[in-house]
């Protein structure tokens, strides 16, 4: 067990159902009255948030045991919407948590009654897949149960639920959570994006492509040491990627965060670890071209080997999906930082590259970036973001969210006044230090 920390699936299902719920409630993806969670326990008992108690301030002792004798268990009623969720454990034995919340991205789409099209990004599709949708039954009705339960025989683990939210399935709770934050996620970028021009969607071919051409891993080193100053920048990685995951920077299911450590050696990230459950111990060390052993690295870490080798004077670098930013990656539209001086000064020109090109072509990433040029956009994949130490790099990928939200945000208003040419002259000769 990790650092003496339990990891979600390791505690008990109240713990877990209080920790995803404030989860939820603080990135703003359910209200105080709004959404429920159930996870189906070995014995077939069914663990469920409580009706009309506040989500922000839920604790374990308010989740409720349904036994399944129909005995129930606890200090509250359980979640109206109970039918829905044991029509579901009934019928798809895989599933063995639920969510359903009103996420406001969601929503929108329930209210128009379409579903997000997941291939916006690899890993959605990969995470979430096709998506469902239920007609419209009255809330909390048996009805209601039969109609979402009838969309997930056909094989759907997320389901748009008609004017009325989302429900998304999974083997456990962290798997589940995954998907409702990266269905949101998807559906938050669709609708930015649709605010700033047009996204392209992936074919099959293209993400199978992806898939193939992801490098294997580095060999292992055979003994590794931990000292002092190593500890300290995994604790400091931990740190930005908990601040990334609640500012809504990162999502669970993508992000990788890396650290130059001595030379070109660094630590990273690893692979198919929920981010916000990232413990110290899951840090990998990189060195000498070896990754620490039983341990496997984030996809990308050839990319950062390759920026690190490259560029002495960057000691941090920062791969991540934030929704504003990705309005951009998935429209391939301009995005242009001359919004505000603390914009243009931290990144200056922010090119946009090709899908798939942080495998294929890691030197031409590794050639644009630089300590003047910070940031990248990879079509439909993600935002990189490099520097000298993390939290200035972290700083930047902050300033680039902020100022991708203003100009999705001014779309409905007016056309972009940029900072012209002149004054840009001024912001470089006294602020920008060769």
């Amino acid at each position: 067990m990790k650092n003496d920390i339990l990891l979600p699936q390791l505690m008990h299902p109240r713990n877990q159902i209080a920790l995803v719920m404030g989860r939820i409630y603080r990135r703003g993806l359910t209200t105080t009255s709004g959404g429920n969670i159930s996870i189906m326990d070995d014995n077939g008992d069914i663990w469920i948030s409580p009706s009309a108690v506040d989500k922000g301030k839920l604790q374990p002792s308010d989740i409720v045991c349904i036994k399944k004798d129909g005995t129930i268990i606890g200090c509250h009623k359980p979640s109206s919407e109970f039918p829905f969720h044991k029509a579901i454990y009934e019928i798809r034995p895989d599933i063995r948590a639920i969510i359903h919340a009103h996420p406001p991205a969601l929503v929108s789409f329930s209210i128009v009654r379409a579903t997000p099209n997941t291939k916006i990004i690899t890993q959605a599709s990969r995470v979430c897949g096709p998506v469902g949708y239920a007609e419209y039954e009255l809330p909390g009705s048996e009805a209601l149960g039969a109609k979402i339960a009838q969309e997930f025989t056909k094989g759907y683990k997320a389901v748009i639920m008609e004017n009325h939210g989302t429900v998304v399935g999974g083997c456990n709770l962290a798997d589940t959570f995954e998907r409702f934050e990266t269905l949101e996620f998807c559906a938050r970028t669709l609708l930015y994006g649709k605010t700033i021009g047009t996204p392209q969607y992936l074919t099959d071919k293209q993400i199978n492509a992806f898939e193939a051409q992801i490098p294997a891993p580095l060999p292992e080193m055979k003994t590794v040491s931990h000292p002092s100053d190593e500890r300290e920048k995994r604790l400091e990685i931990c740190d930005i990627v908990q601040r990334a995951c609640t500012q809504g920077l990162m999502i669970s299911s993508y992000g990788t965060v890396s650290t130059r450590w001595r030379g070109n050696d660094f630590l990273i990230t690893p692979t198919d670890v929920p981010r916000w459950d990232l413990t110290v111990d899951d840090i990998v060390q990189i060195k000498d071209n070896q990754r620490e052993p039983g341990k496997f690295p984030s996809r990308t870490t050839y990319l950062h080997q390759q920026i690190y080798n490259k560029h002495p004077e960057i000691n941090s670098i920062i791969l991540t999906q934030s929704p504003y930013l990705m309005a951009y990656a998935v429209t391939g539209e301009t995005f242009n930082v001359r919004t505000i001086p603390e914009s243009w000064i931290f990144l200056q020109d922010v090119s946009t590259l090709d899908f798939g090109l942080h495998f294929k072509d890691q030197d031409k990433i590794a050639g644009i970036i630089h300590k003047h040029n910070p940031a990248v956009i990879i079509k439909n994949s993600c935002v990189l973001v490099a520097g000298d130490k993390l939290l200035q790099t972290f700083d930047y990928l902050e300033v680039a969210e902020f100022s991708a939200k203003s100009l999705v945000l001014c779309a409905s208003i007016g056309t972009l006044v940029p900072i012209n040419n002149e004054q840009v002259e001024e912001l470089r000769h006294a602020f920008v230090k060769e």
